[in-house]
């Protein structure tokens, strides 16, 4: 059900029974099983996820990865803010009882949340976290380094499996409607994406960038399960002068008003030895633009060209409209692995700012398209080369939030440093060469868009963290810092206001919404869900002031 519905419970519906004749005893039990059917079945007037709804979520939903397609996951929710935060309580835990910990971002439509670890799908009632149903898929021996959650449609939950099939669930039994097969697993592929719904077109792609590998993005009907376009990233394994690579792993984002799908690109193979690659290795490294109809490209922007140091750019690319120095701007701002923080018009790809926002040194300087030049003395060599930030990043898989109440992209970044060495034995094929890193901490930048100065930092600790970020027009930061613990800061300042363990390994992003007039926030730490929320009597409080405000 949408709402909370009052009904009166059994236990306190006084009968007297030795005077009732028996068939209004009947009648009274008839009463009792119909309350029964009403509170087990969904509200029938609640509204079917369409494009519609994924264009204008409502604030009762978390309907897809970034919570809508612009990937600023930021919230307009307020009851929940700097003055109260503190008081934050649990309303409720949900156990996997899974030895891999939670990466996915929860979806929620109609008071059920939807979630996945590899080859687990569950969805639970998201006013007390009761299991609802368990999908297991069979056993694979594809890579399962994490999952990051489902898509919902008309009644339907797509799943990317481990091992790189699509599957189409039905949303209330979690039976499986069809399967088909994305990438060959075979071959070193394998999945951990959440797909993302774009008009009638499911959006998916699959990891494989240890291999030789060609990179893609295919769109699949969202009732038939057939493939409507596939675009490739690079040509296919063994063409001349050509790199492999370029791997879709993370969820895009979408405009709507511009028709326009963006994604990010992986590395290119083999990883290290860029010899026997020449060139930029197109398009690798990238942020793509699409039309999400046909799979064409329109723009593309390299982050990291003829990458050699693992620097996917598949970070989220964050769309904003705003003013940039002056003038109106349809924006896509990126944080990349690579340590530059980009500003393009994601109308036509143009460069508005490129900066680095931590410790980097293996560019040259940034060309006039604004993509940074790589230095060939910081490629990968024998007797080893120091290269900041190190493998992992300045920032990764983390999501990051733009707050539009501050007009600061916040992200989850680690300052690092790495030995980079190439290894000429290994030749031309995978890794190509080894990487040692020497020193890395983690902390929350939050980042002026205008000049990509930092205007805030909150040090999480020397030890990379997986949390990602949300922000809302309550004031807050939420998070993760990299020893488990939950954190809401202030979003002026990075202060702490409230934090809490999580028992475990923090490796997925908060969301938050608004349950039965109340707004909740939930967030993952290992293999545990957690639900937290005001106590009612600050949450009535809250609603009194905003009536009053109101009038």
């Amino acid at each position: 059900m949408t709402g909370a519905m009052s009904v009166m419970h059994p236990s306190t519906m006084k009968m007297k029974g030795t005077n009732m004749p028996a068939a209004a005893r009947w009648i009274s039990k008839v009463t009792l099983l119909m309350f029964a059917a009403v509170l087990a079945v969904p509200d029938a007037s609640a509204q079917e996820v369409d494009s519609a709804l994924l264009t204008h979520p409502p604030k009762d939903s978390w309907l897809t990865y970034h919570g809508d397609y612009s990937g600023r996951r930021h919230s307009a929710l307020t009851e929940i803010n700097r003055g109260n935060v503190a008081n934050l309580t649990m309303q409720w835990a949900f156990q996997t009882q899974q030895a891999q910990g939670i990466k996915s971002t929860p979806i929620l439509h109609d008071g059920v949340l939807y979630f996945t670890i590899p080859d687990n799908i569950w969805a639970i009632d998201a006013r007390n976290g009761r299991q609802l149903w368990r999908y297991t898929a069979p056993p694979n021996n594809a890579f399962h380094i994490g999952q990051r959650g489902v898509a919902i449609y008309k009644g339907h939950i797509y799943y990317m499996s481990t091992d790189a099939h699509l599957l189409s669930l039905d949303a209330k039994t979690g039976k499986m409607l069809w399967d088909v097969v994305v990438a060959d697993a075979t071959k070193g592929q394998w999945a951990t994406l959440s797909p993302l719904v774009v008009g009638d077109h499911v959006i998916v792609s699959a990891s494989g960038d240890f291999d030789n590998l060609q990179g893609f993005i295919s769109a699949i009907d969202p009732q038939t399960g057939a493939t409507q376009w596939t675009w490739y990233a690079t040509p296919p394994a063994g063409t001349p002068k050509s790199t492999t690579g370029g791997s879709g792993w993370m969820t895009g984002t979408y405009d709507p008003e511009l028709n326009l799908l963006y994604w990010g690109t992986g590395n290119p193979t083999p990883v290290l030895n860029g010899q026997v690659r020449p060139g930029d290795n197109l398009y690798t490294c990238s942020i793509v633009a699409l039309n999400p109809d046909t799979g064409k490209l329109v723009w593309a922007f390299q982050p990291s060209p003829h990458d050699t140091h693992d620097w996917d750019a598949v970070e989220t690319p964050v769309l904003v409209d705003g003013i940039f120095k002056g003038k109106p701007r349809k924006m896509l701002m990126q944080t990349s692995r690579n340590g530059y923080f980009f500003v393009l018009d994601r109308t036509d790809g143009s460069s508005l700012l490129t900066t680095p926002y931590g410790p980097v040194n293996w560019a040259s300087g940034v060309g006039k398209n604004g993509e940074p030049i790589p230095n060939p003395a910081k490629e990968p060599a024998p007797d080893g080369r120091i290269i900041a930030p190190d493998e992992g990043g300045l920032t990764n898989f983390r999501a990051p939030s733009f707050d539009t109440k501050t007009n600061l992209f916040v992200v989850n970044a680690s300052p690092s440093y790495s030995l980079y060495f190439s290894e000429p034995a290994d030749g031309t094929y995978g890794w190509a060469g080894a990487d040692y890193s020497l020193w890395s901490r983690s902390e929350i930048d939050a980042i002026d868009y205008q000049t990509g100065k930092i205007k805030w930092t909150h040090d999480l600790g020397e030890r990379r963290g997986g949390a990602g970020v949300m922000t809302t027009d309550g004031g807050l930061v939420f998070t993760g810092d990299a020893y488990g613990n939950f954190l809401a800061l202030d979003n002026t300042t990075g202060k702490t206001l409230w934090h809490a363990g999580s028992g475990g390994g923090i490796g997925g992003s908060p969301i938050t919404y608004e349950l039965d007039g109340h707004q909740v926030v939930l967030m993952a730490g290992g293999g545990v869900l957690y639900a937290w929320g005001l106590p009612q009597h600050t949450a009535a409080s809250h609603a009194a002031t905003k009536s009053k405000t109101a009038h």
